[in-house]
């Protein structure tokens, strides 16, 4: 695991990582740079998981009781009724109420992120766990080794001190490839077993704001109530374990839970190094359900092959396909290059694409047919369906898509849609773009 003296009965080796392929003298030099680059920085990735060989065929609509039995049984997680849902946009909203949750803890908190940084908003989260632990309430905080490099050992020391239990996920060090590849990308808070958050935002400045200049991140996140925060909950016990070989039960992990709201929802995790592609197969379901629309808003959209031809497929049936990804404010440059490299396809099919104006737009949401919705930590990108964790919850709603849907069209107004030129391409084509878009399928 994490060289945290874990019993060798819960260790794991792939035998199917990729190895790095070999370059000729031929390749250009601008080619081997990016794709050295590309695989040092995420990664071979494994094919361990359930791969799909092509399109989901016959799906039933997402309006359908077999949809959500089938996504049920293939995820592993039923749809549970009763759960009240409070969405929550930026910074301004997402972290006062995490805050306040962690400080009205009574007997746990459980908290899983992959960004946690020093900074203002860093330090009040230290200083608000910190005091809960000194209160007694049991806290555990697991953090991605490579995620969390910038929180600072002060901050760590602060919370040990206070008696919370603090654990890495996973070594950083490059040169133990399976780890290093294999982040937890997942961002959960359970408090108590009864309120539990789960979304895209991260620990870090970039978040605080409200979007309104390029250094204020745009994001959603979901503070969730009711028996689906037992699933939640399960999510987070799940790399607990992994790291830790500790089970944490009783009441004051899973206490009963009353209904609290009107939505039907399902929390699922993906684990793509243990055989669990949950994310890849949520997508490739969700996209050949469609009969009417679908909307992805998406920080990192590099979707492989067979998900680029779940789009086109969808557009050319007659859904209305619409993806809003971010534009020129984005923390991985590379990520925009390569993306852009297959939107001809996806242009010329009838997919619309747009490109978000003011600021780094974070957001991880999927609507279809006005009814399911999706959202959590997964990206459409290699590093969700094929290496990191992830966790996600589902929502089989009329009234929860119509809200995010909502939020989609607010921010596809402050987007630019990419277009094609006269000889049917798209307006940006470079040659640092098209040697990035070499490069996708590793990030």
């Amino acid at each position: 695991m994490n060289g945290n003296g874990a019993d060798d009965q819960f260790k794991f080796v792939n035998p199917h990582l990729m190895k790095p392929p070999y370059f000729s003298r031929r390749n250009s030099l601008p080619t081997v740079l990016v794709l050295a680059c590309g695989l040092f920085m995420c990664g071979c990735a494994s094919d361990r998981g359930r791969k799909l060989a092509g399109p989901v065929k016959d799906a039933p609509s997402p309006h359908s009781a077999e949809f959500a039995q089938a996504a049920g049984t293939v995820l592993g997680q039923g749809f549970v009724d009763g759960n009240g849902i409070i969405t929550l946009t930026n910074g301004d909203r997402i972290f006062p109420a995490m805050l306040s949750a962690i400080r009205g803890a009574r007997q746990t908190i459980n908290f899983e992120t992959y960004v946690f940084y020093d900074g203002d908003i860093g330090r009040k989260f230290t200083e608000a766990l910190a005091e809960r632990a000194r209160a007694g309430v049991k806290v555990h905080i697991l953090l991605d080794a490579q995620g969390t490099h910038k929180m600072g050992m002060k901050n760590v020391f602060i919370l040990r001190d206070a008696g919370a239990v603090v654990e890495k996920y996973h070594t950083s060090f490059w040169w133990d490839v399976r780890r290093y590849n294999n982040r937890t990308h997942r961002k959960l808070l359970i408090v108590d077993g009864r309120i539990g958050f789960i979304g895209g935002v991260g620990i870090a400045d970039e978040w605080e704001g409200n979007a309104a200049s390029p250094d204020q991140w745009r994001d959603n996140h979901y503070r969730v109530t009711g028996p689906v925060v037992a699933e939640l909950q399960a999510l987070f016990m799940d790399n607990w374990l992994k790291t830790k070989n500790e089970v944490l039960v009783g009441p004051d992990y899973f206490p009963p839970l009353a209904p609290a709201g009107p939505y039907r929802a399902q929390a699922f995790k993906s684990s793509p190094q243990y055989g669990e592609n949950g994310i890849s197969l949520m997508y490739h379901m969700a996209l050949a359900s469609a009969r009417e629309s679908i909307l992805i808003e998406n920080a990192y959209f590099v979707p492989d092959d067979l998900t680029r031809q779940d789009l086109i497929d969808a557009a050319r049936r007659g859904v209305k396909v619409e993806v809003l990804v971010p534009g020129p404010h984005i923390d991985q440059k590379a990520v925009r290059w390569a993306s852009q490299r297959h939107w001809r396809a996806l242009l010329q099919s009838g997919v619309k694409i747009y490109e978000y104006q003011p600021s780094m737009v974070h957001v991880k949401l999927l609507v279809v047919d006005g009814v399911f919705t999706s959202v959590g930590s997964g990206n459409f990108d290699n590093r969700s369906s094929r290496l990191n964790d992830e966790a996600n919850m589902n929502v089989i709603s009329r009234a929860f898509a119509t809200e995010q849907s909502r939020l989609f069209e607010k921010d596809k107004r402050r987007s630019r849609e990419a277009t094609l030129d006269k000889s049917g391409h798209l307006l940006v084509n470079d040659v640092v773009q098209q040697t990035a878009g070499l490069a996708s399928p590793q990030l």
